[in-house]
């Protein structure tokens, strides 16, 4: 990872560059954000004056000087948490993270997330994120969702996979168990997602102020009318996006404690014991099966998938037998 006093001299075709961008053109691997807030902590000189902002136009003939920190212990501290390993290499690790365990901490869970496990599991291996050394976290899945993820380990990655995120330039399947029967056996949900005016830790589909979100679904296994197993493929990447695109349209996500508010009109199809066991879930029934993305450094197409836990299953095969 680059770090020290580094010094670049600006020419007659940098002149009236943004400042982030000049930086970020001759720091490969490191990310405009990154750049910004050293700017913003005073960590970049142009001609021995501190710059004024990311943003500030480049003066040709001028020196540059930019001072990035070493990176520094790691915050929050590693923790001995087992998880599964998919793949792993200098650049990324992409593990299976289980059901109930925390991506990053935050208040309430402080620790014991799969960030503390990262940082213990990787050691010295981890190049670090933003002068620290902290695994990089380009996507998060939520507490209760499993599934296939990718960590950055270095800047380059982090960089590189936050971009491919932001374009979309990668492939997501989830599969989800649902109430109902969409109509459709295959479909697009188009709508734009954004913060629930009167619960603020929920998401909405909204009118006014919310961003384009757009979830395509494929039926994988119907069970009569009262519930189907869905195949999903996110075009984009908003918070609890396939969660709130699913109640939308009528077939909330079995077991979801914050968009199933009531008892499902489609339960009344379902026949015992498995109409109780599916009313009784604890958690979301939602698993992230594969991620498809281009290695940050190699170039190779990599593609990852995973199997839903075993509580998953076990509902899929009850209704099976049904």
């Amino acid at each position: 990872m680059l770090y020290g006093n580094l010094a670049f001299s600006a020419t007659a075709d940098d002149q009236g560059e943004r400042l982030d961008r000049f930086l970020a053109a001759k720091l490969a691997g490191m990310s405009r954000s990154r750049i910004k807030i050293l700017i913003e902590d005073g960590l970049v000189t142009c001609d021995d004056a501190p710059a004024p902002t990311p943003s500030a136009p480049v003066r040709a003939g001028s020196l540059y000087r930019i001072d990035i920190p070493a990176p520094l212990p790691a915050t929050p501290q590693g923790q001995a948490i087992p998880f599964p390993i998919l793949y792993e290499d200098d650049d990324l690790i992409v593990l299976d993270k289980p059901a109930g365990l925390v991506v990053h901490p935050a208040p309430g869970n402080l620790d014991g997330t799969l960030v503390n496990a990262l940082i213990a599991h990787c050691g010295d291996s981890l190049a670090g994120i933003g002068g620290e050394k902290r695994p990089g976290i380009v996507h998060r899945l939520d507490k209760d969702t499993s599934g296939v993820m990718v960590v950055a380990k270095t800047e380059l990655a982090h960089h590189a996979l936050s971009e491919a995120f932001a374009a979309r330039d990668l492939e997501r399947h989830y599969l989800a168990l649902c109430w109902g029967a969409p109509q459709s056996a295959a479909g697009a949900i188009e709508a734009p997602i954004g913060r629930d005016p009167r619960e603020r830790k929920r998401m909405a589909v909204a009118a006014r102020g919310g961003r384009f979100a757009l979830t395509h679904f494929t039926t994988a296994q119907r069970f009569g009318l009262g519930a189907t197993l869905l195949e999903c493929r996110l075009a984009t990447g908003r918070t609890h996006q396939i969660r709130v695109h699913l109640a939308h349209i009528g077939h909330p996500v079995v077991g979801d404690p914050v968009y199933l508010r009531r008892r499902p009109a489609a339960a009344a199809h379902i026949a015992e014991p498995a109409r109780s066991v599916l009313l009784d879930f604890p958690r979301q029934a939602l698993h992230a099966a594969s991620l498809g993305f281009v290695h940050p450094r190699t170039g190779a197409a990599l593609r990852f998938e995973t199997p839903p836990p075993a509580d998953f299953t076990a509902l899929v095969d009850l209704l099976t037998v049904s």
